[in-house]
Parts: structure tokens; C-alpha cells; sequence
């Protein structure tokens, strides 16, 4: 089974720069491709950046692209979000989510396990 915990999330100013963590924390690893979403109050849930097991495709959002990057530690099952120059419009709940497998989408109903969410908030 699959645990997913995401940390690293915080209240920064704008500008600021944050680094979010995601580990699948069950006891059975698994080989997975990872991704990072996002949900704002009152608005869809959006996707952030994903990364394949391998490593060797990464994709982000038109949104993020250039501020974002994400990289993973294979032998850790950890996948990190490095978020530079933060804005306040990136202020929401970043949800950390995984498949089995090499997988490359941006399509959230494609990722079956979910971590339960980290805030972040950004100031003017």
C-alpha cells in the first residue's frame, strides 16, 4: 500500500522561496511516478508539476513553469517541489499524488494514492 505525506509547506512572502517535500511512507515500496497538485478556496483542483519514476520526464504547469522544479531522490521515494519566486496566487493546498509505473499525465483522476495536503501562503 501506498502512504503518501507531503511537508515543507509555510507562510512566506511573496518572493520568497519554499521547498516541498512528498515520501511515500508505506511499507511496501513501490515503484511510482509522482506528481504535485494544487486547490485554492473556492476554485478546481490544478495541476502543478510531475515527475516519472525514472526521472527522465518532468512536466509542469503553464502557470509555474520557470519559478518551479522538481526533482526526486529514487532510493528515498521522495519527490521534491523547489518553489522560487512565489507569488500570491500560488497560495493553496499542495496535494502530493503517485501511480505505479512510469507514468506521464496531468490528468488527476489517473493517480489513484494522494497525500493528505500541505498549505502554503503567500503574502503580499
Amino acid at each position: 500500500q501506498v502512504q503518501l505525506v507531503e511537508s515543507g509547506g509555510g507562510l512566506v512572502q511573496a518572493g520568497a522561496s519554499l521547498r516541498l517535500s512528498c515520501v511515500n511512507s508505506g511499507r511496501t515500496a513501490s515503484s511510482l511516478a509522482m506528481a504535485w497538485f494544487r486547490q485554492a478556496p473556492g476554485k478546481e483542483r490544478e495541476f502543478v508539476a510531475a515527475i516519472t519514476w525514472s526521472g527522465a520526464y518532468t512536466n509542469y504547469g503553464c502557470s509555474v513553469r520557470g519559478r518551479f522544479t522538481l526533482s526526486r531522490d529514487i532510493a528515498k521515494n521522495l519527490v521534491y517541489l523547489q518553489m522560487n519566486s512565489l507569488k500570491p496566487e500560488d497560495t493553496a493546498v499542495y496535494y502530493c499524488a503517485a501511480a505505479v509505473g512510469e507514468l506521464r499525465t496531468t490528468n488527476l483522476s489517473e493517480y489513484p494514492y494522494w497525500g493528505q495536503g500541505t498549505q502554503v501562503t503567500v503574502s503580499s
